[in-house]
């Protein structure tokens, strides 16, 4: 379920541009207006204001927020104005060009989007940067990430609800031989994660947990300062539990340590318009704190209205 409200009558676009134009003319930026009108807009609506404002004014909107905005705040909302194929694309072409063996974002992108939007992210990532997302996934990394992370990405799943239980029993044992023998890159379970549709998927985990007493997240615990692990334990959540891996980013960004702005600003625009609300639900029962609470005490100023917005947490 998605935290992002919009009004129940919604200005034209033309008036929305205009509002725009307006927010950022004059002595300053109106911050507020900018928010009002964004943080309130669905992803169609959004990419209408940038085409309108750009046939009537001749700037792209982008331009005009970069020129007048500053630091997180500038981000989010150059993000959230983003279709979601190019803000995915975008993201992953920052995740390839810094990457780190604990990047995760690939995986997210990978993982957690519907087989359609993987397939759009990655059209996008060709009209923006004039080649494939696998060839630059393949180009920045190394060894086992490499192995997992370009099928990850190429995938295109089957998106129904039909599984083959005899098929997932045969490969609920595969993945339990491999991990057991500690061949975490093994073809056949990489084979495994990187082909079969969510359903599937599902199915054979269940089964791996009936048959052999463990969740297939325990056994991928042997060496918690294991990355390439991390990134197994995270395409198995991203398939089976994507609320549960993001309300788990979501803690690690908001701690006691200082607030990782990147992860949560990352979340929160990738999810207001999926399923934020029940991310929003886990990190309460898991945390004992809303999310909104906790993102006001970590944050300030227009970052953190427009944060709170997008989680549900603004009038319309």
């Amino acid at each position: 379920m998605a935290t992002l409200t919009v009004p129940a009558q919604v200005p034209s676009v033309a008036e929305d541009c205009e509002q725009l134009r307006k927010a950022f003319s004059g002595w300053g930026t109106n911050e507020e207006l900018i928010i009002s009108i964004l943080a309130h807009r669905n992803a169609a609506q959004r990419k209408s204001i940038r085409q309108t404002y750009a046939q009537t004014y001749e700037e792209d909107l982008l331009k005009a927020l970069d020129k007048e905005l500053t630091n997180d705040f500038e981000r989010l909302v150059m993000l959230w104005t983003l279709d979601p194929a190019e803000r995915d694309a975008y993201l992953a072409n920052e995740a390839t060009k810094r990457w780190t063996s604990s990047n995760q974002v690939l995986v997210e992108i990978a993982c957690a989007r519907s087989p359609h939007d993987l397939i759009l992210a990655r059209q996008a990532y060709h009209a923006r940067f004039k080649k494939s997302l696998e060839e630059d996934v393949a180009h920045h990394t190394t060894g086992d990430f490499r192995k997992l992370l370009v099928p990850l990405v190429s995938s295109y799943r089957y998106e129904g609800d039909e599984v083959n239980m005899t098929l997932a029993k045969t490969e609920a044992k595969i993945l339990h031989e491999n991990i057991s023998k500690k061949a975490y890159s093994d073809e056949d379970l990489i084979r495994i994660l990187a082909t079969r549709s969510k359903a599937q998927i599902n199915a054979t985990l269940n089964h791996y947990k009936d048959e052999f007493g463990k969740d297939i997240d325990e056994d991928l615990e042997a060496d918690p300062k294991d990355e390439f692990l991390s990134i197994l334990r995270a395409t198995v959540k991203c398939l089976t539990y994507p609320e549960k891996y993001f309300e788990n980013v979501l803690r690690l960004a908001i701690n006691k340590q200082g607030t990782d702005e990147g992860a949560l600003t990352r979340v929160v625009v990738t999810r207001a318009e999926v399923d934020l609300k029940i991310i929003n639900d886990a990190y309460y029962k898991r945390n004992s704190v809303p999310l909104d609470r906790a993102i006001a005490k970590d944050t300030r100023g227009d970052y953190e209205k427009m944060l709170l917005a997008l989680i549900g947490n603004g009038d319309a």
